[in-house]
């Protein structure tokens, strides 16, 4: 959870690779200055990553916790802060703090279970962090899927690590979109809820979301349909968190705190919520 002093106090984090995922995604990998993580996290966790001058803002964290040697963020471009982010390489130097929230439950419900994982656009990023954490752990779970549609091929997030490893994995099938047809792409077009409704989807799986809210609405509605009910569904509401402890009020929906309560909530938690998220 997220409350403690030392939550407040920033470390130095030294960025040692960044990856250009997309025209507009960037994955930054960053350490402590003398190498090693910057501290343990659990999936689903988030952490405010700053700019001495710019700023600060909360972000997934897209690493497994069980990669030790560091912690990679996967940052989208869109604004005076991120644009800051965008233009730093590896040897530049940021503030890191956290971890912040809770976690997606991967010691309890979680286990065991057939995993179905959807997302949309950056929305893959909080999802990654327990993919991975899953697949290191493989025989901890049952069957994974996996369905992410983006706007177009080249927004597509992790796509050389969806192709190259997920793909590849015993029990775990990928279903990928684009919005719209594009030229060299023989795979499925169409919006994430609707292809949803297409695949042969079991109701015995736990479904992980996260993605526009507009596409959560849709997609939750897809799955009801479908007959998966509202305890088997599982997002994140980490885009509301502002301070991370509970000061500001920024995250706050009803009697509920995203950053203290969340940002992971089970579906049936959210709807006893006010109508904001």
């Amino acid at each position: 959870m997220c409350n403690g002093g030392e939550k407040l106090i920033p470390q130095v984090g030294k960025i040692t690779a960044v990856t250009v995922q997309t025209p507009d995604v960037r994955t930054f990998r960053i350490e402590k200055p003398e190498g090693g993580k910057l501290f343990r996290h659990e999936p689903g966790q988030c952490a405010m990553i700053g700019v001495p001058g710019a700023g600060e803002a909360m972000f997934s964290i897209t690493s497994s916790p069980t990669q030790e040697d560091y912690q990679e963020f996967s940052i989208k471009r869109c604004g005076s802060l991120t644009e800051k982010l965008h233009d730093l390489q590896a040897g530049d130097f940021v503030t890191v703090r956290g971890p912040y929230g809770n976690a997606f439950p991967v010691h309890t419900e979680l286990k065991g279970r057939n995993l179905l994982f959807i997302a949309g656009g950056i929305g893959l990023a909080p999802l990654r962090s327990v993919i991975r954490y899953v697949l290191d752990r493989r025989e901890e779970y049952g069957k994974v899927t996996v369905v992410y549609g983006s706007r177009s091929r080249e927004d597509l997030v992790g796509l050389e690590e969806i192709e190259t490893l997920w793909k590849q994995q015993k029990d775990m099938q990928v279903y990928l979109t684009i919005d719209r047809p594009q030229e060299g792409w023989d795979g499925h077009v169409g919006f994430v809820p609707s292809y949803v409704k297409e695949l042969p989807l079991s109701l015995s799986q736990t479904v992980l979301v996260c993605g526009p809210p507009i596409m959560i609405k849709f997609v939750l509605a897809a799955l009801q349909e479908m007959g998966f009910t509202k305890e088997q569904i599982y997002t994140t509401l980490e885009l509301r968190m502002k301070c991370g402890i509970g000061k500001c009020g920024h995250c706050n929906i009803g009697s509920k705190y995203v950053c203290k309560d969340g940002p992971v909530f089970r579906m049936d938690e959210i709807d006893e919520l006010p109508d904001e998220y």
